[in-house]
């Protein structure tokens, strides 16, 4: 398959395997020259000739580690410099299911340095280049479990709460600007994802597992209908919008020169 059309260069983290290699795919398709970003380098490979052969896309990859130092400014530098980059996913970004007094806390410092360090600094990278050419699209993966702090793992949940609050003050930001944003929070998604958190999908009831083509095809058609935020697995729409309109309904109240009366305490 060929595809003439030509949307710029996305560049796109976590590109290996899984919800990345999907969203490769896909965007190839759609126009896109590709720049895909893993640490293996050797798939990154293999992905990166088979997406060219297929769509006769120019696609290049970019061995990096995001939560190395060095390797995160290889990849800044490469969306600062680079003009012709119109796209950035940032899809990097893995989990864990344990308590935290469970967890290796070293292992959540990782977390935090990849789910937000690293898409922060790519985010604040690509910015410059897309608000001078007035266009571009910026993908976040989030996860319900964002909204879920019960769920799995806090410091998980608070790396993806950190990723829609990023994206809806960021789209605040530049929606005026001809750039598009996009928080995406997946349910369960058969990907390694589980693997790595020690909790493998076989193990999870098969009724709540979307496969990762379907979820990046939902995610994809929900930002052609400039959706801000995209739950694939939400039947309703005006479910999360009631959600939202609770959630600003409570500003006027949040910051007042006095504390409440429920409190007891004399002014």
């Amino acid at each position: 398959m060929s595809t003439s059309s030509n949307k710029g260069t996305a560049l796109i983290t976590g590109a290996s395997t899984g919800i990345g290699s999907v969203y490769a795919d896909r965007l190839a398709r759609r126009g896109y020259d590709l720049i895909l970003v893993a640490r293996d380098g050797q798939r990154l490979d293999a992905l990166a000739k088979r997406i060219a052969s297929d769509t006769s896309r120019k696609v290049e990859t970019l061995p990096a580690d995001l939560t190395l130092k060095g390797d995160l400014t290889r990849v800044e530098q490469r969306l600062r410099s680079d003009a012709g980059i119109t796209a950035l996913v940032n899809n990097a970004g893995f989990g864990a299911t344990a308590k935290l007094i469970d967890s290796n806390v070293d292992e959540m410092e990782n977390m935090i340095q990849l789910n937000v360090t690293a898409l922060t600094r790519l985010t604040a990278a690509v910015l410059p280049g897309l608000l001078e050419k007035k266009t571009g699209v910026i993908i976040n993966i989030s996860s319900i479990a964002a909204l879920s702090p019960e769920v799995l793992n806090g410091v998980y949940s608070g790396t993806k709460a950190f990723v829609v609050n990023l994206t809806q003050s960021l789209h605040n930001e530049v929606k005026d600007k001809g750039i598009r944003v996009q928080a995406v929070l997946p349910g369960a998604t058969s990907t390694a994802f589980w693997d790595r958190a020690s909790l493998p999908v076989a193990n999870l009831p098969k009724h709540i597992v979307m496969t990762a083509e379907e979820m990046v095809d939902a995610s994809l058609a929900g930002l052609d209908r400039d959706e801000l935020i995209t739950v694939p697995s939400l039947p309703e729409l005006g479910d999360w919008e009631k959600f939202e309109a609770a959630r600003k309904a409570l500003g006027p109240n949040l910051s007042h020169q006095h504390a409440a009366s429920r409190y007891g305490v004399n002014a």
